[in-house]
């Protein structure tokens, strides 16, 4: 007791700056004291939802697994599914075990296929669902949003996708990508009719996405390009330059050529890579009569696809680039040159050597 008043006593006699500064510590060491409990609470009460999630989980699998093997052998719903089905409709009015139900439907529909998967979405249906996801497409928030779209694609309900469309170009691009994987994913190249009206950029990412979801479905009916390769937005020429490439689109020839003059250098480059692919030896002699004023990556993407269609005839053209002041164009100038002509070979490896050296 003492001790605590001849402190008391000090710290009062002491300067100002280290009353402060104690004051300052106190109240901090009573915040970290009361964080520390909150903290202490917050995983007590995360643990002990866990617990809860777990049980509801394995109660509701066991639902509805009795659910996908009590059926009529006419396909009508039983009196046991009956009974299943009303004790979910009751469940689900709690927003906590609706999130559960949906997570388990979810599960079971991830490690099943055929007609048992597609019990699980008339379910889905049936328990009355479907409006609870369409709510969340009318809600505020972007992620919430989104998770409606992506519950609508994992239960493949397509009878709404005019509402789904309504967000093609919504401000966040999360919200996009979901809606466009849900056209791509029940709808497949018929899908991809949401180009013709996307004003927001299609990112490299989401390109990948769409281009992996189209080679996994069963669709063989390819959609018209050539419409998308004269969009104004930048993005979706590239997105359908890749579809050209992908799907060998030679019937687009003439829009593929047209896209030579683009506005945009990446657009040119691909369009470049494209042709080369699909061998369209008209885009030649086009390249070669722009090639001097054409930016260095034109010019690079255009030797690349004379390496595989190039003439005897090319050879004056050439010679005349082949001191060009940028290395890898040289380099490529000298390695056709050396292609179309083997006796001359030393020389252009004499040739190809003082420029690495150099």
């Amino acid at each position: 007791m003492n001790e605590s008043v001849y402190i008391l006593e000090n710290l009062k006699r002491s300067s100002p700056i280290i009353q402060l500064a104690w004051g300052l510590s106190s109240i901090f060491f009573v915040i970290i004291t009361m964080l520390i409990m909150y903290l202490k609470y917050l995983r007590n009460h995360l643990r002990e939802n866990e617990k809860i999630e777990a049980k509801y989980q394995e109660e509701y699998e066991t639902y509805l697994i009795t659910y996908l093997y009590s059926g009529n052998d006419d396909n009508t719903v039983s009196l046991e599914q009956r009974a299943i089905i009303d004790e979910l409709i009751t469940c689900i009015i709690d927003p906590f075990k609706r999130k559960i139900v949906i997570s388990t439907l979810l599960k079971l529909r991830n490690e099943i296929s055929g007609e048992i998967a597609e019990s699980i979405d008339k379910l889905y249906i049936e328990l009355g669902l479907l409006s609870y996801s369409l709510a969340k497409l009318r809600n505020k928030k972007w992620d919430i949003i989104a998770i409606g779209i992506r519950e609508l694609t994992q239960f493949k309900v397509k009878g709404v996708h005019k509402v789904v469309m309504n967000n093609i170009n919504h401000p966040k691009k999360e919200v996009r990508k979901e809606m466009q994987l849900y056209l791509i994913h029940l709808f497949s190249f018929k899908g991809l009719a949401f180009l013709n009206v996307l004003e927001t950029p299609l990112s490299e990412w989401d390109q990948i996405q769409l281009l992996e979801v189209l080679q996994v479905t069963d669709d063989t009916e390819i959609a018209d390009i050539r419409p998308w390769l004269k969009s104004s937005n930048d993005s979706v020429v590239i997105f359908s330059l890749k579809l050209a490439r992908v799907y060998n689109q030679f019937e687009a020839k003439e829009e593929l050529i047209e896209l030579l003059n683009h506005k945009s250098e990446t657009v040119r480059v691909n369009t470049i890579s494209v042709l080369s692919h699909l061998n369209i030896i008209e885009a030649k002699n086009i390249l070669k009569t722009n090639f001097d004023e054409s930016t260095n990556e034109e010019q690079i993407a255009f030797l690349k696809m004379m390496e595989n269609v190039y003439e005897s005839n090319d050879k004056a053209f050439l010679l005349e680039h082949m001191q060009h002041p940028n290395f890898e164009i040289k380099l490529l100038v000298m390695e056709i040159l050396k292609n179309i002509n083997f006796e001359e070979y030393p020389f252009f490896e004499n040739e190809i050597e003082k420029t690495l050296i150099a």
